[in-house]
């Protein structure tokens, strides 16, 4: 293991100089810095997690507070996760994932403990009850959602609401007047969670607007409830001929449900979906895409912006955007 008295024997200086340099407490001639992170590119130096801590008063690790509450669907979460970690290893920081329910209590633990340098929330509720001690921390924060009331919190997400509304335009352009939201599990609105709420908003407020007859319809995340969710459909509307899928455990299923009932993609019923990517090229789904690595890796960059000290916007919300595929089709009339 390369020790900070080897970077100092390499460049010709002293290991005081080597720690200057790295924490910048005193100057050092510029011909000296560069000088020593020669050395430390060339002989692969780490400075000890703990020493650079103390050092700079900062940890270089990041808090990704992801709660695997039920309904969530854990795959994607995932994909989010790994953006995160990928990115933040970009800026020479780690990650603690912290996966358990961590309420106001729980972000008062890792703040106080000086673990981390700042953190960022997922599964951000409507009526978030993490809010007032965001606010009132002083650790910079990003929250991958939009809570109600987000003033003073940096917040970044897919614009969930407009996401909603492209899939239905796109089944109104195509003349479908009679639609359906498959959306998340039960549990999922019942906890308040912002983003399936807002393709709600969005989903009805598009439907409204073109004159749509429309339901919106909670699935668990199973194949045994995505055929129920079919027969209900099929039984409550059955002049349906567009659906929206905001659920990714169901898709698959649901579309083989609807093709053992009879009706078939996109002759009979045109279906889209708002999923990751490569499960809409998969199926061959019309979809609005879930832009996981952008918006992981822009959370970070707005945290290392803060740590920073730079300025950042409260609000960043990414335009949708839909790509057709062969689920979808013009309505045909009789």
């Amino acid at each position: 293991m390369v020790k900070i008295t080897d970077v100092a024997r390499h460049a010709g200086v002293s290991p005081s100089t080597v720690s200057y340099a790295l924490s910048g407490k005193r100057p050092i001639s510029e011909e000296t810095r560069q000088r020593v992170q020669a050395s430390i590119r060339e002989l692969g130096y780490r400075p000890h997690a703990g020493a650079r801590a103390l050092a700079t008063s900062r940890s270089n690790v990041l808090a990704l507070v992801v709660p695997l509450r039920t309904g969530i669907h854990v795959p994607v979460v995932m994909q989010f996760a790994v953006s995160v970690v990928t990115t933040a290893r970009r800026h020479d920081h780690d990650v603690l994932l912290l996966t358990q329910e961590e309420g106001e209590e729980g972000l008062r633990r890792v703040a106080d403990t000086a673990l981390v340098d700042a953190l960022i929330l997922m599964d951000v509720q409507l009526h978030d009850p993490r809010l007032p001690l965001l606010r009132a921390l002083d650790l910079p924060s990003v929250m991958i959602g939009f809570p109600a009331e987000a003033d003073g919190i940096t917040c970044i997400d897919l614009d969930f609401r407009a996401a909603g509304e492209a899939c239905v335009d796109h089944l109104a352009r195509l003349g479908h007047r009679v639609v359906a939201l498959v959306g998340s599990p039960p549990e999922v609105y019942v906890r308040g969670t912002a983003f399936a709420q807002r393709v709600v908003q969005g989903f009805t407020a598009a439907a409204d607007r073109a004159g749509m007859t429309s339901a919106v319809h909670p699935c668990e995340a199973t194949a045994t409830a995505a055929r129920r969710t079919a027969e209900q459909l099929l039984r409550e509307q059955p002049a349906l001929t567009g659906v929206v899928v905001h659920n990714e455990a169901v898709l698959e299923p649901l579309i083989d449900a609807f093709e053992q009932l009879g009706l078939r993609v996109p002759a009979d019923l045109s279906i889209t979906a708002i999923c990751p990517t490569e499960l809409a090229d998969r199926l061959r789904i019309t979809s609005v895409e879930l832009p996981s690595t952008e918006v992981g890796t822009r959370a970070v960059d707005l945290l290392m912006a803060k740590l920073a000290g730079d300025t950042v916007p409260e609000a960043t919300l990414l335009a949708p955007e839909l790509t057709r595929r062969a689920s979808t089709a013009a309505r045909t009339t009789v």
